[in-house]
């Protein structure tokens, strides 16, 4: 059985589509390994909507972040850390996660 990762709804059809290629997380989900098939379900209602494979999970820090992890998360730079910070309040060590879907 994979693990699992949820994602909230609003980035299920930017997954899909494959223009979300990135995702940022705490230190609780930095335990994913490279090549690790991944069951991807929403987290407002538990639902599956596919698979994702892990490329990698690097270390950055909130001030670190670029345009470059913005374009992989289909959103601007100053969005990205909004969104960061609604999730994360007052967080500053994060784990971006790449992956691609399956």
């Amino acid at each position: 059985m994979s693990r699992e990762i949820t994602f909230f709804s609003r980035f299920e059809q930017d997954i899909l589509a494959g223009r979300k290629t990135i995702t940022i997380r705490d230190a609780s989900e930095a335990h994913f390994q490279p090549n690790e098939v991944l069951r991807v379900s929403r987290n407002e209602d538990g639902v599956f909507f596919c698979y994702i494979e892990v490329k990698s999970v690097t270390p950055v820090r909130l001030d670190e972040l670029t345009h470059e992890h913005a374009q992989q998360e289909n959103m601007t730079l100053s969005e990205l850390k909004q969104v960061i910070q609604d999730i994360y309040p007052g967080l500053d060590e994060l784990f971006v996660i790449a992956f691609t879907k399956r």
